[in-house]
C-alpha cells in the first residue's frame, strides 16, 4: 500500500497557525482526541491561498468537531503546521505533523511542497488527502491521495476555452522551478499546440516582484492570450502591470487566481480574466451561508479570508477534504494511520463540490471544471459554466 523525529523540535515547530479551530462543542465527555494534521503555507508566496484552504477545514471542524469510533465519541483536534510555501521546509513540517500524533493529514496548497512531502508521509506511515494539489506527481507518493482535478486535464479544458474562444497564439508565463504552474503551461501548451495554436513561452525566477518586461513581451510577440498559473502574489503583480500597459488581450489562468485577492487587485481595470477552478459561490448556499456568517463573525478568519467574506472555491474544498478525513476515520473505526489507509481508497464522500470517488492512482475520478470570469467594476467572480473534456 500507497516512525522516530525529535519529539522536542515537534514541540517547537507544531502549532496551530489560525483561530477558529474550536467547534461547537468544547465541553463534553469524550473516549479521547483524534488529531488531524493540517499542513498549508500560512505564509510564503501561496500564504493567501493556504490561508482560505485552511478556513474550509477549520469551518468542517467547527461544525463537526466530533467523529463516533465504535460507538464513541472523540473530539477532532486541528493541528497546524505553517509549510511556508517551501518544499524543503515543508519537509520539515511533515516531519512535525508527523511527530504530533496526526491520523492523517489534509493539504497543501501549492503542488511543489506536497510533492517534497509525500517521501516523509510514505516513511511515517501515514496517509494524505490532497485538497487543491492538481500536479499528477503529487499521488506518485503512496501515501498521498487528492480530490481534486489534475492539470493535464486543467491546462487541456484552458487551452480549448481559449481556441475555441478565436485565441491563437498564446503568451505562457511560469515560474522556474515551480512544478505547478512549470507542469500546467506544458499541459496547456501541449493542447494548445495540438488545436492548432502556437506558443510563446517564458519563466521568471523565484522572488521577481517585476513583471513589466514580461507582459511588454507579451504584447511585442503579437499574442491574443496571456496564460500564467501563478500564486496570487506574482498574479496581483502581473494584473498591475497589464493594466499599467493596457494588455489588450484576455488573461487566462487557473485554480490559484480563485481568490478575493485577484479579484481585489482586478477590480476597476477592465481586464478580461478568466479561470478554471472547482467551485462558484451558489453551488451550495447552506454551506456559502453558513461559512460567511462564520468567516464574518471572527475576525482572524475574516483577516485569513482577505478582509471579506467571497468564498474561494478551495475554502470549499478543504470543507469537502474534512468530511472525507471523518468517513475514512469512521470506515476504519480506528485512529491508527495505517488501519485509516487501508481504507482511503474505498471511501467515497458527496461533497460541496461534487462527488469524491478515489481511482487506483489515489486521485479523485473528477472530469469537470468551474470556469467564471473577473468582474472588474464589482471586484467579484462570475460562474460561465463547467466544462468537460473527452
Amino acid at each position: 500500500m500507497k516512525k522516530t523525529v525529535a519529539v522536542v523540535l515537534a514541540l517547537l515547530m507544531v502549532f496551530t497557525l489560525f483561530a477558529g479551530c474550536g467547534g461547537k462543542d468544547d465541553g463534553g465527555d469524550y473516549a479521547g482526541t483524534i488529531k488531524i494534521g493540517v499542513f498549508e503555507p500560512a505564509s510564503g508566496d501561496n500564504g493567501a491561498g493556504g490561508k482560505q484552504e485552511t478556513l474550509g477545514v477549520q469551518y468542517a471542524n467547527y461544525e463537526t468537531p466530533t467523529v463516533e469510533i465504535n460507538g464513541e465519541v472523540y473530539k477532532v483536534e486541528l493541528v497546524t503546521a505553517d509549510n511556508e510555501s517551501d518544499p524543503s521546509k515543508g519537509i520539515t513540517a511533515a516531519e512535525q505533523l508527523a511527530s504530533s500524533g496526526v491520523s492523517i493529514v489534509l493539504g497543501t496548497y501549492g503542488s511543489a511542497v506536497a510533492i517534497a512531502a509525500g517521501p516523509t508521509f510514505d516513511s511515517k506511515g501515514i496517509p494524505a488527502i490532497g485538497i487543491t494539489c492538481t500536479n499528477p506527481q503529487v499521488t506518485e507518493a503512496a501515501n498521498y491521495f487528492r480530490i481534486c482535478f489534475l492539470d493535464p486535464f486543467q491546462g487541456t479544458v484552458l487551452a480549448n476555452y481559449a481556441y475555441e474562444n478565436g485565441m491563437r497564439k498564446a503568451y505562457c508565463l511560469s515560474k522556474m522551478g515551480d512544478d505547478y504552474s512549470v507542469g500546467l503551461v506544458n499541459y496547456f501548451s501541449e493542447a494548445f499546440k495540438k488545436l492548432g495554436g502556437s506558443v510563446v513561452e517564458e519563466q521568471f525566477e523565484q522572488g521577481n516582484s517585476d513583471f513589466a518586461a514580461y507582459v511588454a513581451n507579451a504584447k511585442k510577440n503579437g499574442c491574443d492570450v496571456f496564460f500564467s498559473p501563478v500564486s496570487t502574489e506574482a498574479a496581483a503583480l502581473i494584473i498591475n502591470q497589464a493594466d499599467a500597459q493596457k494588455l489588450g488581450m484576455p488573461i487566462l489562468a487557473s485554480d490559484t487566481w480563485d481568490s478575493n485577492v485577484i479579484t481585489g487587485a482586478a477590480k476597476g481595470t477592465g481586464l478580461d480574466i478568466i479561470v478554471t477552478t472547482f467551485y462558484q459561490e451558489g453551488g451550495s448556499p447552506e454551506f456559502d451561508k453558513g461559512i460567511k456568517e462564520w468567516i464574518e463573525g471572527d475576525k482572524t478568519n475574516l483577516e485569513n479570508n482577505g478582509g471579506n467574506t467571497e468564498l474561494a472555491a478551495v475554502t470549499a474544498m478543504g470543507y469537502d477534504a474534512y468530511y472525507v478525513a471523518l468517513e475514512a476515520i469512521k470506515k476504519a473505526g480506528s485512529a491508527d494511520p495505517g488501519e485509516i489507509l487501508k481504507v482511503l481508497p474505498s471511501v467515497t464522500y458527496e461533497g460541496v463540490c461534487g462527488k469524491v470517488v478515489f481511482k487506483d492512482s489515489g486521485d479523485a475520478d473528477r472530469s469537470e471544471a468551474v470556469v467564471k470570469k473577473c468582474n472588474t467594476e464589482e471586484g467579484t467572480w462570475e460562474y460561465l459554466g463547467t466544462q468537460t473534456v473527452q
